[in-house]
């Protein structure tokens, strides 16, 4: 729409939404009470500073808090990048998960190295032919799978090879390891993590957060192992790592700021602050339950920016807390067991294999398998939410048998050399959410600036 006056004018935008979980019917209805465009309830958009247009529910004073990092950083020293971490990156995009990834070892360095040889194949085969300019007619799709930057590598020749120390431990899911093939060619998009994990002992923490512009609520995870881009399936992460490496595993350094440290002890007259005091304050206050509802809005559109609590007391609980949440996030497997009652089939032998668990519809038992039924979960255990489901959910749908429809590889989460893992794993989750919520409730109360929007 434009204004009549001919020498003033301008564009105006109108924006009406339903909620971003209608159902179809829902949005018909909406239209059909609206009758036409005429009778839509329409909002002028105006845009902000940061030329964001939809700004319902954001807070102006969330600019005024520490960045958690920015792309001007990365290019600074520590002492003059003006944000909390100076190094951060997207998390692993393989663009071929059913390749690089597996809960087997060997069976996936078996499949990468069958992989090098097919791709080895095709770039002798396209010079060959004489590097024909159309590559997708030229390709077959059969035994690979090929993207953008796996066509790059071809055209110039890149070949690639199996290296056995490029076999890591992945993050896959929450509390889901796999072992994951980290080389370039194979893997579309490493980002940084190189710098942070060089090498498959390398010993790093690192706050995952999702990208801007997520689509579930937000939620946050550290993990000490090379973190996968889609760790909840839809949202995208951006990671920020406690250290960073040369890619040789050397030169180790601090990514938490000289001055992000000079201010918070500036900010509570404590000189004995320390950067991994920090790391746990933030890990801490992003998993409030205040900071989180309050500035939702901001955390769909950017990153975190975390603001200071009211004093000394209040930073060191929040550092308590944090090494308590890391602690058991990145380290569930060493957790205890939760006491979940085990009822076996007497009719079924026993069993400890999993093809595909099932979570009762009142939440309180998991059907294990034909000869095992977990009960008495309690519900605390569904209020810790990673995404769009709940940790023990994430384990119930990761840990089943599965075969990828496009290559049919199956993937295969029962270890012969611990028969009892998944089940052990389900209440060792059982705990960490436990403890999870009660370390959150257990946060002082924040108190933030005055709304301002």
């Amino acid at each position: 729409m434009t204004d009549s006056n001919a020498d003033a004018k301008r564009a105006r935008i109108f924006y009406a939404r339903v909620d971003e979980f209608a159902r179809k019917e829902d949005k018909y209805k909406f239209l059909d009470d609206a009758g036409s465009l005429g009778g839509v309830a329409w909002q002028e958009l105006h845009p902000d500073a940061k030329h964001t247009w939809l700004t319902e529910g954001m807070r102006d004073e969330f600019e005024s808090f520490l960045p958690m990092g920015t792309k001007e950083a990365k290019q600074r020293t520590s002492e003059e990048a003006e944000t909390l971490f100076k190094a951060f990156s997207l998390g692993v995009s393989t663009n071929r998960d059913a390749v690089v990834h597996d809960f087997n070892e060997g069976a996936l360095a078996i499949r990468v190295e069958k992989f090098c040889e097919d791709y080895n194949a095709e770039v002798a085969r396209y010079r060959q032919k004489g590097k024909p300019k159309n590559i997708d007619d030229f390709l077959k799709y059969d035994e690979i799978k090929w993207s953008r930057n796996l066509k790059r590598h071809l055209r110039t020749g890149n070949k690639a090879s199996f290296d056995k120390q490029r076999l890591y431990k992945s993050i896959y899911r929450p509390f889901t390891k796999k072992f994951l093939y980290l080389s370039e060619i194979i893997v579309d998009e490493l980002g940084q993590n190189l710098s942070f994990f060089p090498k498959a002992e390398t010993v790093n923490k690192v706050v995952m957060v999702p990208s801007a512009g997520g689509r579930t609520n937000f939620w946050c995870f550290c993990v000490d192992t090379v973190p996968n881009l889609a760790l909840t399936s839809i949202d995208g992460s951006q990671c920020f790592p406690l250290y960073t490496y040369n890619e040789d595993g050397t030169n180790r350094h601090q990514n938490i700021t000289d001055w992000v440290l000079a201010q918070f002890r500036a900010q509570y007259a404590d000189q004995s602050i320390t950067k991994l005091d920090i790391f746990h304050y933030v890990y801490a206050l992003l998993h409030h339950p205040t900071y989180r509802a309050t500035y939702a809005a901001n955390l769909r559109r950017e990153l975190p920016r975390i603001p200071f609590v009211k004093d000394s007391a209040d930073f060191r609980a929040f550092v308590r807390a944090g090494a308590r949440l890391a602690e058991l996030h990145v380290n569930y497997e060493a957790q205890p067991e939760y006491k979940l009652e085990r009822v076996e089939n007497p009719d079924a032998a026993l069993d400890w294999r999993v093809e595909k668990m099932k979570l009762s519809k009142d939440k309180t038992s998991i059907v294990y398998n034909d000869f095992l039924t977990l009960e008495g979960i309690p519900p605390a255990a569904f209020e810790y939410r990673l995404g769009n489901r709940s940790a023990l959910e994430w384990i119930i749908d990761q840990y089943q048998v599965s075969t990828d429809k496009r290559s049919g590889i199956t993937n295969d989460p029962n270890r012969a050399d611990e028969p009892d893992y998944i089940v052990k794993l389900i209440g060792k989750i059982t705990t960490v959410s436990v403890e999870t919520v009660k370390t959150v409730r257990g946060l002082p109360a924040l108190q933030l600036p005055e709304a301002s929007k």
